[in-house]
């Protein structure tokens, strides 16, 4: 298993369509990376740097990274997807845990 910060562009349009599947369960129920992900993107947060890009921690076994996921799901919502490794989740989490929580939004 590897860990990665991810740093992906928000299809601002479609955070409703997005909203909608993480509280109806539809991403938790694909297998085998589901509860993963909706773990990740129910904790996303803003960059301050730049509000377009959303950032959150998730734990992969792809090779690339994301492969099955971005298939899935984060293609759909989200561009520029970029990982870099981190040693730990709580490594990660941490490094974000002071930015704005993506559903907050005002």
């Amino acid at each position: 298993m590897a860990l990665y910060m991810v740093k992906a562009r928000l299809k601002k349009e479609l955070l409703k369509n997005l909203q909608k599947n993480l509280s109806s369960g539809k991403i938790s129920r694909m297998r085998p990376f589901g509860r993963a992900l909706q773990y990740s993107l129910e904790n996303a947060r803003i960059d301050n740097e730049n509000p377009d890009y959303v950032l959150w921690v998730e734990e992969d076994y792809c090779s690339p990274p994301l492969a099955m996921e971005r298939e899935s799901v984060l293609d759909q919502y989200f561009n520029d997807i970029e990982v870099v490794r981190v040693e730990t989740e709580e490594e990660g989490w941490n490094m974000i845990k002071d930015k704005p929580n993506l559903w907050n939004r005002k």
